[in-house]
């Protein structure tokens, strides 16, 4: 476990520029690798159901944790295609994008335009990944734990993927100030992290189990 002068050293904004994002950097590639997986079983499992609506998989436990039940609503097709497609086209860019800052094959860092176009789609990417929740938890009546890995997932490398760009200053002059003190910002985001993530666990817990 690293410890926070580490941590601060690889942050701070003297250090080298890709040494800086190693730690956002390391949290994208394990997240996004997590929510590819996640994203390609709910991508077979979509494929199963369309061949056979009452197939059963290993995730459906009951009626209120249910891969199944998630999976034929019509939510789960909102662009007319599974929604686990979305993530198998743009997990692998989040991993891409994690080696190329790791300095892996030629210590790439992107322009400030790509660095917030991304900002951008990973954000709605992160707005539908709750809306998924809320629809599944108020909805549905039915939770899939492959879309909460994915949601989950979303939250952390979009956090990850914030700190990199704070650390930049792509945010503009106006947040530059935040960056006089990357270990706070790195503190202050996984902070973040566990209070929404606890939420959702409560949310579940007193819900569903």
């Amino acid at each position: 476990m690293a410890t926070d002068a580490e941590i601060e050293e690889d942050l701070s904004p003297a250090a080298p520029e890709p040494l800086r994002h190693v730690w956002p950097a390391v949290e994208m590639l394990v997240f996004g690798t997590i929510g590819l997986v996640a994203a390609f079983v709910l991508s077979v499992d979509a494929l199963i159901l369309a061949e056979n609506p009452n197939a059963i998989f290993s995730c459906d436990i009951n009626t209120k944790i249910s891969c199944g039940t998630v999976g034929t609503s019509w939510q789960a097709e909102l662009l007319g295609f599974p929604n686990s497609f979305l993530g198998l086209m743009a997990e692998p860019v989040v991993i891409t994008v994690a080696v190329a800052l790791l300095g892996w094959g030629g210590r790439v860092l992107f322009p400030r335009w790509f660095m917030l176009a991304a900002q951008g789609v990973y954000s709605i990417g992160l707005v539908f990944a709750f809306w998924l929740f809320h629809q599944s938890y108020y909805e549905i009546g039915a939770l899939c734990p492959w879309c909460l890995t994915v949601t989950a997932t979303t939250l952390l490398v979009w956090m990850s993927l914030t700190r990199i760009n704070l650390l930049e200053g792509n945010f503009g002059a106006g947040l530059q100030r935040v960056t006089a003190t990357p270990l706070r910002v790195y503190k202050a985001d996984i902070l973040i992290s566990v209070l929404i993530l606890a939420i959702m666990a409560v949310m579940v817990i007193v819900g569903y189990l």
